[in-house]
């Protein structure tokens, strides 16, 4: 018998030991998590060679979901990206590719996301370090 419940405490502890790190996405992780990749996507298209002439003249995109400000601020940072007239700038697909990652996020927390967050920090400046 006691066999049996340790086989039985076995068989129910080994799929939440595969799954430990899966918790369901929520609104709030998916923004948190996009937020943070795009801020770090951006820093490494500055410091890349191929797009360090295109997103020289870029703000640097620091993403705080927190932050009341930042709906603005990637307002018009999308309207920058998009707004790239060198040919060279405009055609690159990663810097594209920015900027449509960073309009999704923008249409999640405005629109699917609206009533799951909270913003605690109105600074806007904190935005522009």
């Amino acid at each position: 018998m006691a066999i049996f419940n340790h086989l039985l405490l076995v068989w129910c502890l080994v799929p939440l030991v595969l799954s430990y790190p899966f918790y369901p996405p929520t609104c709030y992780t998916k923004v948190l998590y996009m937020a943070r990749e795009l801020t770090q996507w951006a820093a490494d298209l500055k410091r890349d060679p191929e797009t360090a002439y295109c997103m020289a003249r870029m703000p640097d995109l620091i993403l705080d979901v927190h932050n009341a400000c930042v709906m603005n601020k990637m307002r018009t940072y999308i309207s920058l990206v998009e707004g790239l007239r060198d040919r060279r700038c405009a055609y690159t697909k990663d810097v594209r590719k920015l900027g449509l990652t960073l309009r999704q996020l923008f249409i999640i927390m405005s629109e699917k996301c609206h009533g799951d967050l909270v913003f605690t920090i109105f600074d806007c400046s904190a935005l522009e370090r």
